[in-house]
């Protein structure tokens, strides 16, 4: 009897989640993600509510400043904030072709209504009404990844385009994976998403990805070291680099490493086009700790330096 180690962390699993906070923040949902339930196939489904009542916010486009003293004054306490409310649904079904080749299609449902907070904020200059959002999406994604939660060495690569109300957005990103010592993983990424037509605002403060939308441009999952969604705009351009060094090495059982990092990237604006260059990007650099126990548990503790000071933060993913 023989036994053949996947890549997948699970052949399926179902997560409810609830929280709330004293600021007026909550968040509803449920997860249901089946990667190897079915041969060949994999099933996704996220229903959720959330009001994040203190989200950043610091504008649109690539140029945008952030000043500290611009919240010392009376009054002026939520000026980088606001308070969102999101309701949906997403669906996505991915079947294997050949190999590690896969082809995509998916749908999501979504209601985005802002609200402005008490006082002087920068978000009043660029208030938006509450927005109703129907998307469909398809796509193909390449996964040679050795363990998906934890990667020591492969590829993953993917082509996304999908059509909301009144826009489009198209999606194209690489990452890979290298074990050239025993106990040192190196990986890189580069992504790009350009949005063509009136893409809303919620929709812009993401990219798309078949594992899910990130926040972007800023935080953990695209440009560490500046807040969530830092930078806003329909075109997106984000790259780095990690190398990962195994202080406690027992493979697939427990690995505790530490890692550092340097992450680049910048928005475009409308009718810019989206390309790779390095005039104005945005950059940031650090290092931590992660460790991964068994096949699904990951963990991650880091400091991000940007040129707009240094933040902490803890997560159970690694960034990519």
């Amino acid at each position: 009897m023989s036994f053949a180690e996947r890549p997948e962390p699970n052949i399926g699993r179902i997560a409810f989640d609830a929280g709330a906070s004293t600021r007026g923040s909550y968040l509803l949902s449920a997860d249901a993600q089946f990667p190897a339930y079915w041969d060949g196939w994999r099933f996704g489904l996220t229903v959720g509510l959330v009001r994040a009542n203190r989200l950043g916010y610091y504008g649109q486009g690539n140029r945008t400043t952030y000043d500290r003293d611009s919240t010392t004054a009376p009054g002026r306490s939520y000026f980088y904030r606001v308070s969102r409310k999101t309701a949906g649904a997403r669906l996505t079904v991915q079947r294997r072709v050949a190999g590690p080749l896969r082809v995509l299609v998916g749908g999501s449902l979504q209601r985005t209504a802002f609200r402005t907070l008490p006082g002087v904020t920068l978000y009043q200059r660029d208030s938006v009404a509450p927005f109703n959002d129907a998307v469909a999406r398809a796509g193909i994604v390449f996964d040679s990844r050795d363990l998906e939660s934890d990667p020591h060495r492969g590829i993953f690569a993917e082509a996304l385009v999908g059509r909301g109300r009144g826009y489009t957005r198209t999606t194209a990103a690489v990452r890979a994976y290298a074990h050239p010592l025993e106990r040192l993983i190196l990986a890189a990424r580069v992504a790009g998403e350009k949005m063509t037509g009136a893409p809303p605002l919620a929709a812009q403060q993401t990219l798309e990805s078949s594992e899910g939308p990130l926040v972007a441009l800023g935080g953990y999952r695209s440009l560490r070291g500046y807040y969530d969604g830092r930078f806003v705009g329909p075109g997106k351009l984000v790259a780095g680099v990690e190398a990962r060094y195994g202080l406690i090495w027992a493979p697939r059982l427990l690995e505790v490493k530490l890692f550092g990092f340097y992450d680049a990237g910048r928005v475009f604006g409308p009718g810019e086009v989206v390309h790779l260059t390095r005039q104005g990007l945005h950059s940031a650099w650090g290092g931590g700790v992660g460790a991964a126990l068994m096949r699904n548990t990951v963990m991650t503790f880091f400091i991000g330096r940007g040129t707009e000071g240094a933040l902490v933060s803890f997560a159970t993913t690694w960034s990519y």
